[in-house]
């Protein structure tokens, strides 16, 4: 099968909600949502009979230069902290090529487990040339740009110069970001990165709050950007938010809600990074997903560090995250799969998408027999469609021998 595909018919798939539909693209948008079996046939219909059919996933939270480099450094098991003085040792030596060979790897095998948009934070590096791991996104952004849609985000810390994130602007990067809590002073630095993107024109996706303790800078970001109109502003992992008190809680999410400040939670990332120095009822280091939902804040879903000094796991899947949102922040089946698709999609303020007249024709189907099952088993049979295309498809093949009939007496015995 040669793909990119354009496709005409998503014939027979099951919906969310248990019905059958064939639904009926129009270039990159849905025409129709109509009962099984009833669209015209055409020679670009895809029989989805077996598969569930979601959202494809967007990940607004990604490190695709530092993916894939655990086994590369080795590095010791631990918390934040540790995590980023591994890196910055090894990321010495990194090359652009190296940078980009990773990156291209880990984002393809994000499209083929069903994620079509993804926003990644690009590190500045030390060396004679610190922005050569933004130019390896860069280039591998260009590369995948009729296959997904790769947003790219600065991100360094408070010794990285205005000039640099600037030059980063310049030459393609979308938005603004930092990490304002880990720096001397948290609060300047912040104000340092919001005005520069305020100057510059641009949106901001800020690490916020990532730990269990200390500064608390989400309030302030909130109050900052609320009346931005010339670009989106979100944070990131706010894992601080889910150690706070009910009464502490409800005027920060109501300050965020107000702000329309989008919140990206990161489960499999701070379940691993947060905690190493609270051996007894060790907390979880999620952000308060359930309070945020409920209250209605712009809120996605994404899988943050793959296989790195951060996180010495993740599949790129974004099935991994829902399981890991039912199990660690308690959401139902069903807000999970929105969260990784329409909230975070919503958190990078992408078009609308799914089995709806008019909207994005972005999609995965999942062989499995309902939402609950595809959650459960994460079964690997997928097809993916980008813009009305099927951009990727993974059909897998297991063999088992055969089951002994004598076997079966003995157990029924």
């Amino acid at each position: 099968m040669s793909l990119p595909r354009p496709l005409r018919t998503l014939r027979n798939a099951m919906l969310p909600g248990g019905s059958r539909a064939d639904v009926v693209l129009d270039g990159e948008t849905v025409a129709q949502v109509v009962a099984p079996w009833t669209a015209p046939m055409t020679h670009a219909d895809l029989d989805l009979t077996g598969y569930v059919l979601l959202t494809a996933a967007a990940d607004p939270h990604a490190h695709l230069d530092k993916s894939r480099t655990w086994d590369l450094i080795s590095p010791a098991f631990g918390d934040l902290p540790t995590a980023v003085a591994q890196y910055a040792e090894y990321a010495d030596a990194e090359t652009r090529e190296s940078i980009a060979d990773r990156a291209r790897t880990t984002a393809l095998d994000m499209l083929a487990h069903g994620v079509t948009a993804v926003r990644s934070h690009a590190n500045f590096l030390s060396g004679e040339d610190p922005l050569r791991g933004i130019d390896a996104l860069l280039q591998v952004r260009d590369e995948l740009r009729d296959l997904m849609d790769i947003e790219l985000c600065t991100l360094g810390d408070e010794t990285v110069t205005d000039d640099l994130h600037t030059e980063a602007i310049a030459r393609g990067v979308d938005l603004i970001g930092g990490a304002p809590h880990l720096a001397t002073d948290p609060q300047t630095e912040l104000d340092r990165l919001l005005t520069l993107a305020e100057r510059l024109g641009t949106g901001v996706d800020m690490h916020t709050d990532e730990a269990l303790h200390g500064p608390l800078t989400i309030v302030e970001l909130a109050r900052r950007t609320a009346s931005w109109t010339h670009g989106t502003a979100s944070a990131g992992h706010c894992s601080r938010l889910g150690t706070l008190t009910a009464d502490e809680l409800s005027p920060v999410i109501d300050a965020v809600r107000d702000a329309d400040l989008g919140v990206i939670t990161l489960p499999i990332t701070n379940l691993y990074l947060q905690g190493w120095d609270m051996p007894t009822s060790t907390p979880r280091g999620l952000t308060a997903v359930r309070a945020l939902l409920d209250a209605g804040v712009r809120l996605g879903a994404g899988a943050d560090n793959v296989r790195d000094p951060f996180n010495p796991l993740g599949r790129c899947d974004p099935l991994e995250t829902v399981a890991l949102l039912v199990t660690a922040a308690h959401l139902t089946i069903d807000e999970a799969i929105t969260l990784v698709s329409d909230g975070s999609r919503s958190v990078m303020r992408l078009a609308p998408a799914g089995a709806t007249p008019g909207a994005r024709a972005e999609f995965v189907a999942v062989r499995g027999t309902s939402v609950a099952d595809v959650a459960a088993s994460a079964d690997p049979n997928r097809h993916v469609i980008h813009r009305g295309r099927l951009v990727s498809s993974t059909v897998a093949t297991v063999t088992t021998a055969a089951w002994s009939p004598a076997t079966e007496r003995q157990v029924s015995a």
